[in-house]
């Protein structure tokens, strides 16, 4: 298939809901900010640094399907989803060799010489684990949504050849 036909199948696949499109900009910033919340108190409260990178790759998610997929493949380039986890990937090296490397155990932040290091460690460690979790749930999504822009009738042609 070419990439013209891509295109086209793509195009088909979406449609355009004025009512999911509002829905979606007016509820996109309050999700955004839960997922944030979930992430900053997961050291104190119930949630943490997975819960609130789902609920953050949630809002791309839903851009995606009320705005179309392509667009906001080209909004948020897969080199810039990689980029992010590889982030989110230092930095928690950073924060458990930092401590080795400063004569504590692994993960051992009372090693910082930093008032509440231990409250500090924990917050930076889940929002490192929250960018990793949105960075694997978009990568993925738009990873399956690329097999999705094939043309329902090719599907059906190739499955009656094999018949």
């Amino acid at each position: 298939m070419s990439d013209a036909d891509e295109t086209e199948a793509a195009e088909r696949l979406y449609v355009e809901s004025p009512i999911i499109m509002a829905t979606v900009r007016v509820v996109a910033p309050f999700v955004l900010t839960f997922g944030l919340f979930i992430m900053f108190h997961g050291a104190d409260s119930a949630g943490g640094g997975f819960q609130g990178g789902v609920i953050v790759s949630t809002v791309i998610l839903m851009v995606a399907i009320a705005f179309g997929i392509e667009p906001t493949r080209d909004w948020v380039d897969p080199a810039t989803i990689v980029a992010v986890m590889g982030i989110g990937v230092s930095v928690i090296l950073l924060i458990a060799m930092g401590s080795v490397a400063l004569g504590g155990r692994f993960l051992d932040y009372h090693a910082y010489p930093i008032h509440h290091a231990s409250k500090y460690g924990i917050e930076l460690f889940e929002i490192a684990i929250g960018v990793i979790v949105s960075g694997v749930v978009v990568g993925l999504f738009f990873a399956i949504a690329a097999g999705v822009s094939r043309a329902p009738e090719a599907e059906s042609e190739d499955s009656e050849g094999l018949l």
